[in-house]
């Protein structure tokens, strides 16, 4: 019998094997330099405006109007200044000074009854939301039908409007059920909306189906998987979910602006736009207060976020 040879591979060969690895380990390397480097640049790019609004609260009014005088600037009849000279953005000041803050929270008591207009009026959003939500959810996930879809694809329709399309319906609806000028012509648009319908829908379908059946054989009734199965694998997405109407609605301007005629019942980010050119330090401290809370409900739900986005339903492994 012959043996079999086995083709051994000359030194050139091997040695040109080894500069292809060494030269896919160097062009991977790049890659993530490259990468990182565009990431690190976006990143300072996009907190450079938060920054500069939390050290400039720090700053003094006299110092404030020596950096950003001229961009706030009016002439006689009220018309913005054509800006001469070069700003000067200062992130650390001369001499750190707490005055701004003495004055929205303690001397100026408007700013923090705006602030708490806010709250009121997002906070019932953001729970209710998210009820209504997980309840119709878990319908669109477990019964399927020709009507459910139809009403699933209305939600998306709606869903894709931005909310200036359908803002003088919501007033003339308003209007008619005599909520105009209360918090209800607020609330309701907002606890009925459909973007976390949408979201928790997408998430509750990819549920294994086995899972629920075996639930259904152990005798759990509809409440018992929706509160046992459901939410504790959907956990994820609707934190998520109330992570991303907490920042939509904490940002709202149009609906307060058009729903509400009482300036008493606007909130903080509608009363930001109106601080004049005089108060520019209370500005960064108000803007700094409002960013607060946004801010800590990221930073605390992070993982929460990431998760909900990135994993789509189904049981971890």
């Amino acid at each position: 019998m012959r043996k079999k040879t086995i083709p051994v591979r000359t030194v050139s060969e091997n040695r040109g094997q080894k500069r292809k690895v060494k030269r896919k380990k160097a062009w991977s390397v790049t890659k993530i330099t490259l990468a990182t480097v565009v990431a690190a640049f976006f990143a300072i790019l996009f907190l450079t405006p938060i920054i500069l609004t939390i050290t400039n609260s720090f700053m003094s009014s006299s110092e404030i109007s020596a950096n950003y005088g001229s961009v706030f600037a009016t002439n006689s009849s009220g018309g913005k200044v054509y800006i001469s000279e070069k700003v000067n953005l200062k992130f650390i000041p001369d001499m750190v000074s707490f005055s701004q803050y003495i004055t929205v929270l303690f001397k100026s008591p408007e700013y923090l009854l705006k602030f708490w207009n806010s709250v009121i009026l997002v906070g019932p959003i953001v729970v209710f939301q998210l009820i209504v939500a997980t309840l119709a959810s878990y319908g669109f996930a477990r019964y399927r039908g020709r009507i459910r879809e139809i009403i699933f694809f209305a939600y998306i329709i709606l869903m894709l409007m931005p909310y200036q399309v359908t803002l003088v319906p919501n007033y003339l609806v308003s209007d008619w059920l005599n909520l105009l000028d209360t918090n209800w012509a607020i609330w309701l648009p907002g606890i009925f909306s459909p973007f976390a319908v949408f979201l928790l829908t997408k998430f509750m379908r990819r549920i294994p189906t086995s899972v629920i059946e075996a639930a259904q054989i152990d005798g759990a009734g509809e409440w018992q998987i929706y509160r046992r199965i459901c939410m504790p694998l959907c956990k994820g997405a609707v934190c998520s979910a109330a992570i991303l109407v907490f920042i939509d609605y904490w940002n709202m301007v149009e609906q307060p602006l058009i729903l509400l005629t009482d300036a008493e019942k606007h909130p903080l980010s509608v009363f930001l736009s109106k601080i004049n050119a005089g108060e520019i330090g209370l500005a960064f401290a108000v803007a700094t207060i409002y960013m607060v809370p946004s801010l800590l409900i990221f930073l605390y739900g992070e993982e929460y976020l990431v998760d909900g986005i990135t994993y789509q339903g189904g049981i971890k492994g």
